[in-house]
């Protein structure tokens, strides 16, 4: 539960002070005053990075050295405050969790469990494969410390077998020794890949048949599906491992032309389909929100089972461009699923929906909140 939040100089936000009761918030003003800019802060102390994919010097304040965003927290919360600090002139970061400085940026993510729906989230329908692992990436890693060390292991030795192909490549190394300078990397890759296979495929063959209803309760006729879709078979770790040892293998030739790593859990796929047909492809535009809001009521589900209550909700205008019938459906699937605390953010106070009237109200203008009156 969010109790207090500091903002400063973060977007168009010079400076803010909020407090919150354990219903939550609803913001109301135009577009581009702000209302998605305070929700996006929020985030932040999830993620620590901007969840539009901005930079952190991009999210500073036009004119302005840095930003802070500082959040007090109730239970079940881990800690009772966690604060994020950039400067922009030395591009430093640092994050605090109940005043203290963490060595490392990881140790506090998470610190302030939410989702976000919003329209923008269709991406993870209609984008491509690595919108999908991105997704699953931050479900895993942000409720499974074990998955955030095997993400950050294997990104490291990603990041330098790729190093190492294009160097080669450059050089026109094509050789047998060449192939071994690749391989070294390989070990690194397989361990903590298997743990990222299987992990997925797990969250995956979990929330399919959840996932397939919440579409269908949304208002799909046709029957939906999920599933993981990757290069190593079905089997445990070790199996894994093996199975992705003989990917690399089998690929480094190939790679030395191309200068990248062409195999691995960083190229397999969250597969949703409707109607047996790839929804990517053939999805409609309402099709695709539908599966996109169901893919963040599972997200929510999970943080729910690992943390013991739901996670705070932030709403970004999140039924733009739905039609009645399906807003009506989703939020009474968040209702049976249990709604804790939510940050609703609309253009219009008519725009609230019918169960979140009784939220709390401020307006947003130029990056300034005022209360307003029920």
């Amino acid at each position: 539960m969010l109790e207090q939040l500091v903002v400063r100089d973060f977007r168009n936000l010079a400076s803010l002070d909020l407090e919150f009761d354990g219903a939550g918030l609803a913001i109301v003003g135009d577009n581009g005053h702000g209302k998605t800019n305070l929700l996006e802060a929020v985030a932040y102390l999830r993620l620590l990075r901007s969840w539009r994919g901005a930079r952190d010097s991009d999210v500073v304040r036009f004119g302005a050295a840095g930003f802070h965003v500082r959040a007090k927290l109730s239970a079940p919360a881990r800690v009772n405050t966690v604060a994020v600090g950039f400067e922009r002139a030395t591009r430093k970061k640092k994050a605090t969790l109940d005043g203290v400085e963490q060595p490392r940026l990881s140790e506090a993510l998470g610190a302030l469990p939410s989702v976000c729906f919003s329209p923008a989230d269709v991406v993870l329908v209609a984008g491509g494969a690595g919108e999908r692992r991105r997704f699953l990436d931050v479900a895993l890693a942000l409720t499974s410390p074990e998955y955030l060390t095997a993400l950050q292991h294997y990104r490291a030795a990603l990041l330098r077998r790729n190093a190492t192909l294009r160097e080669l490549q450059r050089a026109s190394k094509h050789t047998g020794g060449a192939e071994q300078h690749v391989a070294v990397w390989e070990p690194a890759l397989c361990e903590h890949g298997a743990v990222l296979v299987r992990a997925r495929r797990a969250w995956a063959h979990a929330h399919a048949e959840p996932y397939a209803e919440l579409c269908a309760a949304i208002g799909e006729a046709q029957p939906a599906a999920m599933r993981y879709q990757g290069a190593a078979p079905e089997a445990d770790d070790e199996h894994i491992q093996a199975a992705l040892a003989g990917l690399f293998e089998s690929s480094r030739a190939q790679e030395l032309r191309r200068g990248v790593t062409l195999v691995g859990p960083h190229r397999d796929e969250l597969q949703l389909q409707l109607g047996g047909r790839d929804l990517r492809t053939f999805g409609s535009a309402g099709q695709q929100r539908t599966a996109a809001i169901a893919l963040r009521m599972r997200e929510s589900a999970t943080v729910r089972d690992v943390l013991g209550a739901p996670p705070l909700l932030l709403l970004d205008d999140p039924f733009a461009e739905l039609d009645a019938g399906r807003a009506l459906s989703i939020l009474s699937l968040l209702a049976v699923t249990g709604v804790g605390q939510v940050l609703l953010a609309v253009p219009r106070a008519e725009d609230i929906p019918q169960a979140f009237t009784a939220l709390p109200r401020c307006t947003m203008q130029h990056g300034v909140l005022s209360r307003a009156s029920a």
